[in-house]
């Protein structure tokens, strides 16, 4: 089956109802979307094999699972090399507190997002370990004082 598909407004309303709750049965889905159980359960299974649905997941409340502080931190590397690259995205990937970790453009080389049970924990964690991680130049931490939206799922939108 091709990794690619294109999305029509029915995959759309697929997608937006499953990342709103993933425990939704495709009895529900398909009455939802005004469509036979089996149609629909074929749907949702096509974009399993195309890989526009990676998985199915659970949205916790940090604060209540004793993760109280969010922080984003830049971090620039010393050497580019593909090597040294690799071998930091190996060794953060290994982390907890690390959630997401991306490589971007501009000022810094990574962007790391990292959660906290408090302050005293970040800031042993910053200073023992990412500090620490090889190659790092400078990181620059940006505390979380607000969620004004968080993550909850991507917009969808059928294809052209």
């Amino acid at each position: 089956m091709p990794n690619h598909k294109k999305i029509d407004k029915t995959d759309v309303k697929i997608l937006e109802l499953l990342q709103q709750d993933s425990r939704i049965t495709t009895a529900q889905l398909s009455e939802e979307l005004s469509l036979s159980t089996s149609p629909c359960w074929r749907r949702v299974k096509q974009l399993e094999d195309t890989k526009i649905i990676k998985g199915y997941g659970v949205l916790l409340d940090r604060k209540k699972i004793n993760l109280g502080v969010m922080v984003f931190i830049r971090v620039s590397i010393d050497s580019h090399s593909e090597k040294e690259a690799k071998k930091f995205e190996e060794e953060v990937t290994a982390l907890d507190y690390v959630v997401a970790c991306y490589s971007i453009g501009g000022d810094a080389d990574f962007l790391l997002q990292v959660v906290s049970p408090d302050l005293d924990t970040y800031a042993e964690f910053s200073m023992s370990i990412i500090r620490r991680l090889p190659g790092i130049k400078e990181m620059q931490s940006m505390f979380v004082l607000k969620e004004i939206k968080p993550f909850i799922g991507f917009p969808v939108k059928p294809s052209q």
